[in-house]
């Protein structure tokens, strides 16, 4: 961490973003021109001249140093899921064979990483080396390590997009054009802008890295492959908003202090339901800058919790049986003149513009929910969804008993009468004011709104919610764009209005469920009433990427072309396989080294004293009923792994990608489940001075 700024005795308003090269630090060092020029970047995405840029650059360099700098990085965002990083120090050789510190505008603006070194998805070759990073100046410049970060997004040598920032622009800017035209039709000309927003709440598991070290699986998956329930897990519900034990505690302290420098709006820090579980949540902002801080974030957990000798988990299921780990992605629209879109407001206009969003959002996740779930999907999350912990795999929404009344009323030109005792006319000019949050929130729904904004809980722990907030923005444009092309040519506004209500509530309220997700009643009535999709795996859903109705969809607003449509779906699913397969060679790794031999050893003195004790005429049939289970689960165990090991085997006669990971859920995955099985009922029947590795109540209770 930089260590430019001491913030013991501090008052967080005296360090917060003191790491940030932000708007404040901006107008203190540039001149006027410049400054105004960047900003105009940074709101409306104009273009920099060059020279402004070399100024630009200069201030940023001095700044940088006076911090502690030595060196700079594009900082981007590939395919990956994490971040990516390229460290050049500011020096430049002199004659005398000195150095002097330079960075111009062109090293700010443009870099040239190795492209074929990262996941395209067939969009590069091997040998195709050259790509891009190019300055994203809507994202605040930063100093961590001793290092100036430049936010960047990242193409390859010819164009193509490798990179989940790129796409998450270009997706802003598409429903900022589309609910622009939706204001304005609503008489409002004063906004220029709409932003998209999302705050990620991130949750996480903290274990002592002393017994992570001990644990295979976990260093290499960030999973527990093998464990038996323990005797306690969260049944007693003792843990959620509980204290928060003093180590965990600290950790927590120093992550917000390190967030803080850098302008992340850490607010809201609890114990989670599981225990050894915790969540972290920020206040929200722009979406571009949302996904940077989100990868920071998840960055600075597992960095800080190395110094309290602890380690940090982000994968959504890493102990089997108990609750895992999600990223609930609030998502907004807010408009530069101070509207929070989804806000109901108070007045009967604000209330119908506001319909007019809600409904665009409705239409739009029905029509889409297959892009909604894919964005969700990982080896990972699969685990997750629809466990009872998490929403489930179909996609509903979520808006309350009010609302549902309200469009009900809309749909059958009817007096409605709302929970909260507002009756009204359906019209218009007679929509009532009601409360900004007057219902419950469902924490079963995958896509609820609450008060002012709809919360995603579909997203894993791990996950980037660059993906999710593209497909989002996308979406919401392509309705909006709908909307207004009915509308604009109109002649009768009000009652094309009306029509375009009635019509998207007759045609999309399926989508609507206010009720429980976690019960099997529901999926029966999502998919055989309703006709809603349920894909339950990562291999059901990434698929649906390449359908030609979301094909035509990206490539209409050009977020992304087919090829990169494509590549996209390639990577998700290769990346399935790739993780399944890392699982399954672990798990052989772990019972042919560890298990297996610790189950030996334990036979063996089990064996020795049934021995010892007939060799003084002492019989006891427990001894020799423990030696027989012993064997016959060996003997399963080995079994076990011999058909896993077949499973792998077989793979390479599968061609194609999505014919691979089919297999690899379907075999791989299945043969796995196997010997998880057998492996932890060993578990319960060895020594605990035998077993060769922390169980689930150390890892979960000591800390």
């Amino acid at each position: 961490m930089s260590e430019s700024v001491t913030v013991k005795n501090q008052g967080v308003a005296d360090f917060f973003a003191c790491n940030v090269f932000n708007q404040i630090v901006m107008r203190e060092r540039l001149p006027k021109n410049v400054y105004k020029a960047v900003m105009q970047t940074k709101t409306f995405g104009t273009s920099l001249d060059s020279t402004m840029a070399d100024v630009v650059a200069n201030a940023m360099k001095d700044w940088a140093i006076e911090k502690g700098a030595t060196h700079y990085t594009h900082w981007f965002q590939p395919m990956t899921g994490i971040t990516a990083e390229k460290h050049d120090a500011f020096i430049s050789p002199t004659s005398n064979g000195m150095v002097i510190l330079e960075f111009s505008g062109k090293e700010l603006t443009k870099g040239e990483p190795d492209a074929s070194s990262f996941p395209s998805g067939g969009l590069r070759a091997t040998f195709e080396a050259r790509g891009y990073t190019a300055w994203d100046p809507t994202s605040d410049a930063f100093i961590k390590d001793n290092t100036l970060y430049i936010p960047t997004a990242f193409c390859s040598y010819t164009g193509e997009v490798l990179d989940k920032k790129t796409p998450l622009l270009r997706s802003m800017e598409v429903v900022n054009e589309q609910a622009l035209r939706i204001l304005k039709l609503f008489g409002n000309i004063k906004a220029t802008r709409v932003m998209t927003t999302a705050g990620a709440e991130q949750e996480y598991f903290l274990v002592d890295k002393t017994l992570y070290d001990q644990r295979e699986d976990l260093i290499l998956t960030g999973r527990t492959l093998f464990g038996a329930k323990p005797p306690k897990g969260q049944e007693l519900e003792d843990h959620y908003f509980g204290n928060i034990k003093q180590r965990v505690s600290n950790f927590m302290k120093d992550l917000d202090e390190e967030l803080w420098k850098l302008g992340i709006f850490a607010k809201t820090k609890h114990n989670e339901v599981a225990p050894a579980q915790h969540e972290l949540a920020p206040v929200f902002t722009t979406s571009n800058i949302a996904a940077d801080h989100n990868q920071l974030t998840m960055e600075l957990m597992k960095k800080i919790a190395l110094k309290h000798n602890l380690v940090c988990l982000l994968h959504e299921k890493p102990f089997a049986g108990v609750n895992g780990s999600g990223k609930h992605n609030n998502w907004s629209l807010c408009s530069n003149d101070g509207q929070n879109l989804l806000d109901p407001g108070d007045t009967p206009t604000e209330n119908t513009q506001f319909i007019t969003f809600l409904c665009a959002i409705i239409k739009a996740v029905h029509k889409y929910s297959d892009l909604i779930r894919l964005s969700a999907s990982s080896a990972g999350n699969d685990h997750r969804l629809g466990a009872n912990e998490a929403p489930p795999a179909v996609v509903s929404v979520f808006i309350g008993k009010e609302l549902e009344n309200i469009l009900r009323a809309l749909e059958k030109n009817e007096t409605a009468e709302p929970s909260f005792d507002v009756k009204f006319e359906i019209g218009v000019d007679a929509l009532p004011s009601f409360p900004k949050d007057s219902t419950d929130r469902n924490r079963t729904s995958p896509m609820a709104f609450t008060g002012n904004k709809f919360e995603f809980r579909m997203l894993g722990s791990a996950d980037s919610i660059s993906c999710t907030n593209v497909i989002m923005n996308t979406i919401v444009a392509d309705v909006l764009c709908e909307f207004a092309d009915e509308l604009e040519k109109a002649d009768d506004f009000k009652s094309a209005l009306k029509k375009l209500f009635v019509k998207t509530i007759k045609e999309h309220k399926q989508i609507i469920f206010n009720g429980n997700g976690y019960s099997d009643e529901w999926i029966k009535e999502a998919t055989e009433e309703r006709g809603l999709p349920n894909y339950v795996s990562t291999v059901d859903c990434v698929p649906q990427y390449v359908a030609e109705k979301n094909i035509k969809l990206f490539e209409k607003f050009k977020v992304y072309s087919r090829a990169e449509v494509a590549s996209r779906t390639d990577i998700l699913l290769d990346n399935y396989t790739k993780v399944i397969n890392i699982e399954a060679l672990t798990m052989i790794d772990m019972a042919k080294k560890q298990i297996y031999p610790a189950v030996m050893s334990y036979t063996k003195e089990v064996c020795q004293t049934i021995a010892s004790m007939k060799s003084i005429n002492i019989e006891n049939s427990a001894y020799e009923k423990l030696a027989n289970k012993l064997s016959v689960l060996a003997k399963s165990l080995d079994d076990a792994i011999v058909a896993l090991e077949q499973s792998l085997i077989s793979s390479k006669d599968v061609d194609g990608t999505h014919e691979l990971a089919v297999y690899y859920r379907n075999n791989v995955f299945a043969k796995m489940q196997v010997l998880r099985a057998v492996a932890d009922e060993l578990e319960t029947n060895v020594s605990e001075k035998y077993w060769p590795f922390p169980v689930y109540a150390d890892l979960l209770f000591k800390i």
